[in-house]
Formats: structure tokens, C-alpha cells, sequence
């Protein structure tokens, strides 16, 4: 979990942090703000299944296809999710690009969410040559 930009709201990386944590994710959360080179490094060194990226600054356009293709350029193959304040053509084009899904305030269900990650991580490891 990771929270690029400089908007200072972080309560809701946080409460997804913990929900994922009481779900039993390991979550590795790199507080705020973060730059993307350090979202990419954790993730690589980590070897994570979902980069979980927090946005409210209006950067996501931005930020979210820098982030993607310095994934992809270190070689990891980790789902990427986003969530903040994001329009839904805007979570239309994230998604074109890459992106597993957006949640915005209107995902207020931590254990839809919670279910939603499991999911998608289970979907990551099963595509994981061991």
C-alpha cells in the first residue's frame, strides 16, 4: 500500500491497510508521501502480489502510468489497484492501461473490498509460473 502525490489524506490507506492486515494479507505500508521509484523498489524487493496505490490529489492520471510502466520495466508482474478521488472515464482509462481496479468513496464496503483483493491475489499467484 502506497500513497504517491502530495495530498496529506492518508485515513484511507491507512483503513484499507489494516482491513487487509485483519483479512491476513501481509501489507507493506509505506506510509506518505511516497515516490513512485520507492513504490517500485518495495514492490520488487518485496515480490508482492497487489500494489495497492491511495490518490486524492488529482494526480492519478499521472502518477498511476508512471507507476505502471516502471512496474513493468522492473519486471514485476504484481496487480495494480487504485483508490481515491477518481472520475469514472478517468477509472475507465487506468483500467485500459493496466490498472485491476479503482475504488473511490462510493466503495465504502472494506469486506467487498477485502474480498475483491483476495480474489485478484489468488488470481496473481495462480498466474505465477512457481
Amino acid at each position: 500500500m502506497a500513497k504517491p502525490g502530495l495530498d496529506g489524506h492518508s485515513n484511507g490507506a491507512e483503513q484499507i491497510a489494516v482491513a487487509a492486515r485483519d483479512a491476513g494479507f501481509e501489507v507493506i505500508y509505506q506510509g506518505h508521501p511516497t515516490h513512485p521509484g520507492q513504490i517500485v523498489a518495495a514492490a520488487r524487493d518485496e515480490d508482492v502480489d497487489i500494489v495497492g496505490l491511495s490518490i486524492l490529489s488529482g494526480s492519478h492520471m499521472e502518477l498511476v502510468p508512471d507507476i505502471l510502466d516502471r512496474l513493468r520495466i522492473a519486471g514485476v508482474g504484481a496487480a495494480v489497484v487504485v483508490g481515491g478521488i477518481i472520475p469514472p472515464d478517468d477509472a475507465e482509462v487506468l483500467r485500459g492501461k493496466g490498472v485491476s481496479s479503482v475504488y473511490t468513496p462510493k466503495d465504502y464496503s472494506f469486506a467487498h473490498i477485502m474480498e475483491d483483493l483476495v480474489a485478484l491475489a489468488e488470481r496473481q499467484r495462480a498466474a505465477t509460473p512457481a
